[in-house]
Order: structure tokens, then sequence, then C-alpha cells
């Protein structure tokens, strides 16, 4: 499909439970087009979970085809696998995932460190990334020194630094209260109003309709 940032063709992903195979994708196909909202949808064992490891590259199929960004992640080893995580993908989790001795500036610049990028640039891209996110004022405080809200600014701007091609949150507002979650969701509204490809992974229906698109899954399958 034109101006797909993510293609899904017919995905199978079967784990052994014991003597059980567990069908957690269950032959999915979905496009995802460049810029785009999208919420996954589900109730747990649904396999968003498993559909956004796969997106993230952070897992592979046991059979089908995906593409990433142009890039046919099939046969990829983990190197190759590392690279299109840490170059195409911002990952933003439900527990912000930050590193409690370092500051917020040293968080986000982390992924930096193994891309490639010299100490000067690494920190202005840093700097540039808290900025959009609301936290010039916050970049030498420590997470236990900052609000669950903040902490996920923190993540945000992390997951932004790399400039990935998709932005992949997983349940972004699970830990923080209605008011602080409203407003995350908000920050992610508008990186999506400036082009960027965000996807929502979430059980909580209110906060995935408010994407402008609804994947739901059940029992490793699309609902229709």
């Amino acid at each position: 499909m034109p101006n797909s940032v993510i293609r899904l063709q017919n995905i199978k992903r079967y784990f052994m439970v014991g003597d059980f195979i567990v069908k957690a994708l269950d032959g999915v196909s979905v496009d995802i087009k460049k810029g785009e909202f999208t919420s996954i949808m589900g109730p747990s064992g649904s396999g968003k979970s498993t559909m956004m490891n796969l997106i993230g590259c952070l897992d592979t199929p046991t059979s089908g085809l995906i593409d990433i960004d142009g890039e046919n992640t099939a046969g990829l080893d983990e190197a190759e696998l590392a690279f299109i995580r840490n170059r195409k993908v911002g990952f933003v989790f439900q527990q912000f995932n930050l590193l409690g001795k370092m500051t917020a500036l040293e968080n986000v610049i982390t992924p930096l460190l193994y891309a490639g990028v010299s100490v000067r640039e690494r920190k202005a891209r840093s700097i540039e990334a808290l900025e959009r996110v609301g936290l010039s004022d916050r970049m030498n405080h420590r997470p236990n020194e900052l609000s669950g809200g903040q902490k996920q600014r923190v993540a945000i701007a992390r997951a932004l630094v790399n400039n990935p091609t998709i932005l992949l949150a997983d349940e972004p507002t699970g830990a923080l209260d209605s008011k602080t979650g409203n407003q995350i969701m908000e920050l992610f509204e508008e990186l999506n109003s400036e082009g960027r490809t965000v996807i929502l992974v979430t059980h909580d229906r209110e906060l995935g309709m408010r994407s402008l698109r609804q994947i739901r899954l059940r029992d490793g399958k699309l609902e229709v």
C-alpha cells in the first residue's frame, strides 16, 4: 500500500506453553500509513502487546511478513533488528523506564550513545527534545525529583531524540492520574499533528477513541 510505514501481512505468532500452542496473533494483516494516529486496542490476552513487540522489532513472527518504513524485517538478525529499533522506532512505556541515577538530560541522551552522534550534537538534540515536551526547566533533575507526568515527558523526549519514523506508546497514561494522563495524550496529539506516526497500545476504550483510527484485536485476530 502506498505511503504505508508499517505493513503486516498474515502475521502469526505462536508460543508453546507446556503442551499447548498459544496463538497470540493468528493471521493478522494491517497497513498503517505515515502520519496516522492509530490505537491498537483489545482486552488482556487479545494480542495487542505481541503486535506492539513485532512492530517495534522486539520480537519476530512465527510466519508472515513485516515491513517497517520500507524495510522487510524477515530474516534480519538481532543486530539488524536493533538498528531498526534505534533509528525508526521511539518507545514510550507505562512505567517510564528511566535510569534513576541519571538526570532527565542524561536519560534522553542515552539512545544517541549507540547512534554514532558526536557529544556536542547529542547534547543539543537532547535539549531540543526536552524543550519540545515542556521540560526546559527540569533537565538536570533526576527521576525521583520529577512528578509522574514529568517522568513521562522525559520518556517521550527520549523516544523523540533520534527523530524516529514511528512513536510507539504502550499504555502511556496507565501510571498517571486522569488530568496528567490527558495532558500526555494532548502531547501525543500535538506530535501527530506535526506529521509523526503515533501508535497507541491500550485496553482503555476511551483513550483509544482519541486516535483517528482504531485497530481492535480479540483472541489474536482482528475484530471486524
